[in-house]
């Protein structure tokens, strides 16, 4: 197996000047990680001594016909394989509308919206009229899932910060709350099993045609991914 050396080092540097008067070695730490390439070859300190200080016998780092003696630890990090790139998009068009009809005639377990694209990705809903599988039947749950089209590699992960709500017919009791989750590939989608009560979504959030309004509001949309160190 042939090894590739690394194309850049990352180093904390702890310089040394032995002084013989007190027979023990000034120390000075460079505070920041310095990052050795091809580009930058040399790293330093331009101040570490006040120069008639370092000169004076007196003060004992002159000794023995003029020799003195330095030294430098080296702490490497260990190499670097990925950087981690993340990317805010918050001029988004962010809002959708997602309306369903004879709510209480519905039959099936689960409904899907229409895919909508925000932050340059596609997303649905996904509504349990009578709750999911893990839920008690006795509320209605809603979740926030990356469209089917979209895949994501295992380094990918998309952020969102999202309110979810089911409207008022009369505009003054909406019902909501705040989604904040990463979306990776394992896991897509992000919501509430137990969203709303039936009972109180009879009661209060669906109009006299039986139709039940549901809306998505995006506030930001975050795609962070890995970039390979070349």
């Amino acid at each position: 197996m042939v090894s590739t050396p690394p194309t850049e080092v990352f180093a904390e540097l702890r310089f040394f000047v032995y002084n013989k008067k007190k027979n023990k070695y000034f120390t000075i730490q460079d505070v920041q990680v310095k990052r050795f390439n091809a580009l930058k070859m040399v790293w330093g300190l331009q101040q570490v001594l006040p120069y008639d200080t370092f000169i004076n016998p007196e003060d004992g780092y002159i000794f023995e016909g003029g020799q003195c003696e330095f030294g430098v630890d080296v702490l490497v990090a260990p190499p670097l394989t990925n950087w981690e790139i993340i990317s805010f998009d918050e001029k988004i068009p962010n809002k959708f509308s997602w309306t369903l009809e004879n709510l209480s005639k519905l039959k099936e377990t689960v409904y899907t919206s229409k895919s909508f694209q925000l932050g340059g990705r596609k997303w649905i809903l996904k509504l349990h009229p009578k709750g999911d599988s893990i839920s008690d039947g006795k509320h209605l749950s809603l979740y926030l899932h990356l469209a089917d089209t979209e895949t994501l590699k295992s380094d990918e992960k998309i952020f969102t910060q999202v309110h979810l709500r089911v409207l008022d017919p009369l505009g003054s009791k909406h019902m909501g709350y705040q989604l904040k989750h990463w979306h990776e590939k394992s896991n897509l989608g992000w919501g509430w099993k137990h969203f709303l009560a039936l009972a109180e979504l009879r009661k209060t959030y669906l109009d006299k045609d039986d139709t039940l309004n549901v809306v998505a509001e995006f506030k930001i949309v975050s795609a962070t991914k890995y970039s390979h160190i070349i």
